[in-house]
C-alpha cells in the first residue's frame, strides 16, 4: 500500500500563497488518483481539488475554483496543490489522499483509501 506525507503547510497573511506537497512511498503514485482535503475545526472534512489516475482530469470545490490548482509529478511521486490569494477561511488542517478509483475523478472521503496525516495551514486577516 502506498504511504503519504504531507509538507508546506505554514502561517501566512491573508493575500498570501502557500504550495503544499504529498510524497507518496510504498506504491508509485501513477497507481492512484488523488486528491487533497481539508477540515476545519468543528467542521467536516471536505474535499478542496482531485487529480484523476488517468487522463488528468480535476475537480475542484467551488471555494478552490481560480485560486487553487492541483498537480501530480508521477515521476517524482509527488502531489501538489498550490493555493493564491489565501483567506481565512482557508485555515485548516490539509490532507492528502490516494483513491484505487480507475477512471474519472474520486470526490468524496469514502472514495478514498490512504490518507496522510495532514499538514495545518493557518491564513491570518
Amino acid at each position: 500500500q502506498v504511504q503519504l506525507v504531507e509538507s508546506g503547510g505554514g502561517l501566512v497573511q491573508a493575500g498570501a500563497s502557500l504550495r503544499l506537497a504529498c510524497a507518496a512511498s510504498g506504491r508509485t503514485l501513477s497507481s492512484y488518483a488523488m486528491g487533497w482535503f481539508r477540515q476545519a475545526p468543528g467542521k467536516e472534512r471536505e474535499s478542496v481539488a482531485a487529480v484523476s489516475r488517468i487522463g488528468g482530469g480535476t475537480y475542484y470545490a467551488d471555494s478552490a475554483k481560480g485560486r487553487f490548482t492541483i498537480s501530480r509529478d508521477n515521476a517524482k511521486n509527488t502531489v501538489h496543490l498550490q493555493m493564491n490569494s489565501l483567506n481565512p477561511d482557508d485555515t485548516a488542517v490539509y490532507y492528502c489522499a490516494a483513491s484505487v478509483r480507475r477512471f474519472g475523478v474520486p470526490m468524496t472521503t469514502s472514495e478514498y483509501a490512504y490518507w496522510g496525516q495532514g499538514t495545518q495551514v493557518t491564513v491570518s486577516s
